[in-house]
C-alpha cells in the first residue's frame, strides 16, 4: 500500500472548478418500473376519495379487509403508461415530477376536482454501488435526489486500490444502457451530467492493477500448489 501514489488517491485535486456550470437543479424523470405513489388533495374531500384509493390485502376465507390500508402504487408500465383511477390510461415515462402534476390536473380539473393539489413520488428509487469499495450494494433513496459522492458515501468510500480516475455510471435511456465514465480526481466531476445519479443508476468502480493480478495469483495459487503435489509425488514414485 505503500507505494501507491497520492496522485492517484486524494479527490479533487485537478482542474478548477468553472463556476458557471455548476447546477444544483435537479430534475426527476419518471421511467418504465418506477412505482409511483399519487396523492390528490382538495377543499372537496368527497371529490378526491376516488383518486386517492387504498391498497388493502383481503383473507382469503373471508374476502375481508386485513391489515392497515396502505397508499396506492402505480407502476409505469414498459410502454410507460400507468392506469389511474376513472382517467385510465396515462402516459408518464419521461416527464418530469412538475409535467406529471401538470398533465394530471389538466384532466382533473374542472371535470372531476376543482383546483386539485397533486404530489408525485418514487417508492422504489434507488441506485447501486459495486466493485472496488468497501460495502457494496444496492440502495433505497427516500428524498430521490443523490449525488455520486452521497451513494459511494453509502458504500463507505472506495477501497484503497480502487480506481478514482475511471469510475462507471450505467444509465438507461430510452430502453439502451448508456455508459458514463467520471473522474474523481477532478473538480470537474461537479459539472458532470451524471453528478446526479437517477434512478436504477449502478455506479461501478475498478480495482487497480495490482489488485487485479494479487486477486489472479491468489485463486491460482491453490490450483499450483496441488499440481506440484501431484509432481512431487509422482517423482518420488517413479525413482523408488
Amino acid at each position: 500500500m505503500s507505494c501507491v501514489s497520492k496522485k492517484n488517491i486524494v479527490y479533487f485535486q485537478n482542474d478548477n472548478i468553472n463556476q458557471s456550470e455548476v447546477s444544483n437543479s435537479y430534475k426527476t424523470i419518471f421511467k418504465p418500473d418506477d412505482l409511483l405513489q399519487i396523492t390528490v388533495t382538495a377543499i372537496d374531500l368527497e371529490a378526491v376519495k376516488a383518486f386517492n384509493l387504498p391498497a388493502v390485502n383481503y383473507a382469503t376465507a373471508t374476502n375481508n379487509a386485513i391489515g392497515t390500508p396502505q397508499q396506492q402504487s402505480y407502476l409505469v408500465d414498459n410502454d410507460g403508461y400507468i392506469d389511474f383511477p376513472v382517467i385510465g390510461k396515462i402516459k408518464i415515462a419521461g416527464l418530469t415530477r412538475e409535467e406529471a402534476i401538470q398533465l394530471l390536473r389538466n384532466k382533473l380539473d374542472p371535470d372531476y376536482v376543482k383546483s386539485p393539489t397533486i404530489n408525485i413520488r418514487i417508492s422504489n428509487f434507488k441506485v447501486t454501488v459495486l466493485g472496488d469499495v468497501q460495502s457494496p450494494g444496492t440502495f433505497t433513496i427516500p428524498n430521490e435526489r443523490i449525488t455520486i459522492l452521497e451513494a459511494i458515501g453509502l458504500a463507505r468510500d472506495l477501497n484503497i486500490t480502487g480506481v478514482r480516475k475511471d469510475v462507471y455510471v450505467i444509465r438507461e435511456i430510452d430502453n439502451k444502457k448508456i455508459e458514463f465514465k467520471v473522474d474523481l480526481l477532478s473538480k470537474e466531476l461537479f459539472t458532470s451530467p451524471i453528478y446526479y445519479l437517477q434512478q436504477n443508476d449502478m455506479v461501478y468502480i475498478q480495482p487497480n492493477r495490482s489488485s487485479s493480478q494479487d486477486a489472479a495469483y491468489n485463486r491460482n495459487t491453490g490450483l499450483f500448489v496441488s499440481i506440484g503435489s501431484i509432481i512431487v509425488s509422482l517423482i518420488a514414485v517413479l525413482t523408488r
